[in-house]
């Protein structure tokens, strides 16, 4: 019964949510839109049980003393000021929570995707090397976007920019058009599989 159970639920909410997007019933358009409603309830139940699970994790390593445990320590506490100011002020503007957003989350981002930015050019420095045709083909072409995105690319030659546009609309578009459907053929193959019984993952 643990197993047949969640297989006969997950293949009649399936059924369900392929039926409501083809049929015109209002009825099972309604309750198509109840399913989401508590797919919405339960994703918000899933982010409690995270935001409970990292607090007691690392509220463990604070008190063992283990390593880094002051960085656990700040962890913990904005994770806890956060929730108490948007729980008790609210999270709009002039508010304790907009405060701490604004000045200490949004730097820090700010700080991680600036930072992020080297192990790119790193990333891009390895893996650009012209070993092969292919390879060749992108160091040109990533040479050609970067320079025709800034306006030492337009200085050396007034045509780049008109050429990276050309290479960010043709041949880029049709490459994420045919990896977007690839990913929609593959997230529809593995919704039959989960609908049919075949993948049994989410059971662990």
């Amino acid at each position: 019964m643990k197993v047949q159970l969640p297989v006969v639920i997950a293949f009649l909410t399936g059924f369900i949510m392929v039926s409501a997007f083809f049929s015109t019933n209002p009825g099972i358009a309604n309750f198509s839109q109840n399913l989401l409603t508590w797919v919405t309830i339960v994703g918000g139940i899933s982010l409690l049980l995270g935001i409970v699970s990292i607090l007691k994790v690392n509220i463990k390593i604070i008190s063992k003393r283990s390593k880094d445990w002051g960085f656990k320590l700040i962890l913990v506490m904005f994770v806890i000021g956060m929730s108490i100011s948007g729980v008790v002020w609210g999270m709009g503007e002039n508010t304790p929570f907009d405060w701490l957003f604004q000045n200490i989350q949004s730097p820090m981002m700010s700080t991680m995707f600036s930072i992020l930015a080297f192990f790119i050019a790193s990333a891009a420095y390895r893996a650009f090397r012209a070993r092969t045709m292919e390879a060749t083909i992108l160091l040109v072409t990533a040479v050609i976007i970067m320079l025709g995105r800034i306006p030492l690319g337009q200085y050396l030659w007034n045509d780049l920019p008109n050429i990276a546009d050309w290479i960010m609309a043709y041949p880029n578009l049709a490459v994420q058009r045919g990896i977007i459907i690839g990913a929609a053929l593959g997230a529809a193959s593995i919704s039959l599989r989960i609908i049919l019984g075949i993948e049994r993952t989410y059971m662990g």
